[in-house]
C-alpha cells in the first residue's frame, strides 16, 4: 500500500467530518478552520483560498491542507504552511500533520512528512520548521527519521514542545531516489 498526499476533494466529505470528530476526541483538530455547520463546499473552498493565497485573513498564512490517502482511504492529513506567522515561528512550525488512531505504527506519518517536505521544497523552502510536544516520542522519532534536528526543547510553555529544522533540499533528493 503507498500512500500519497492530495488535495481534498469532494468525495472526502464523510471520511474527514468522522476523521475530525475522531481527533477531536483526541483534543486534535483534524481538519483547520472547519465549521461544522457550514458546507464542505465552502471548507473546500476556503482550503484552495488559502492554497492560492488569494485575499486570506490576515491571521493565516498560504498553506497546503493535504490529506493522505492509502488505497482511497483518507488515514491522515497534513498542513504545509509556506510562510510563517509570529504564532507559527515560535511554535506551530511550516509543517503539521496528524495520522488517525487504526492507521498509526505503520509508517504512515513517516511517508507524509517525507512527502510534505518535497511540496514545501518545491514551493522554494530550503528549511522547515517543525514542533511537537516534548513528550510525543512518536513524533519525535518521525521528524528525526525525516532529518530533523533537534534546536531546542521549549520548558516554559504551558506544554512543553521540541523545535527541529530539516534541511527540504536533502529530503527532496532522498525521495527522488530509485527504490
Amino acid at each position: 500500500m503507498t500512500l500519497r498526499l492530495r488535495p481534498f476533494g469532494p468525495d472526502d466529505e464523510a471520511a474527514a467530518r468522522a476523521a475530525h470528530h475522531a481527533m477531536a476526541a483526541e483534543g486534535f483538530t483534524f481538519l483547520l478552520d472547519f465549521d461544522p455547520s457550514a458546507t464542505w463546499g465552502d471548507w473546500l473552498e476556503n482550503v484552495a483560498t488559502i492554497r492560492e493565497a488569494s485575499n486570506i485573513p490576515v491571521d493565516r498564512v498560504p498553506a497546503a491542507f493535504l490529506a493522505a490517502d492509502v488505497d482511497g482511504d483518507v488515514v491522515g492529513r497534513v498542513s504545509v504552511r509556506f510562510e510563517l506567522n509570529e504564532f507559527l515561528a515560535r511554535e506551530g512550525g511550516h509543517i503539521g500533520y496528524a495520522v488517525l488512531a487504526p492507521y498509526r505504527r505503520r509508517g504512515y506519518a513517516t511517508a507524509m512528512l517525507d512527502q510534505a517536505l518535497v511540496v514545501a521544497h518545491g514551493r522554494g523552502l530550503d528549511r522547515v520548521l517543525i514542533v511537537c510536544d516534548a513528550v510525543n516520542v512518536a513524533s519525535a522519532a518521525v521528524i528525526q527519521r525525516c532529518g530533523g534536528v533537534l534546536e531546542r526543547v521549549v520548558t516554559d510553555a504551558a506544554v512543553p514542545y521540541s523545535r527541529y529544522w530539516i534541511d527540504t533540499e536533502h529530503a527532496s533528493r532522498r525521495r527522488e531516489l530509485p527504490g
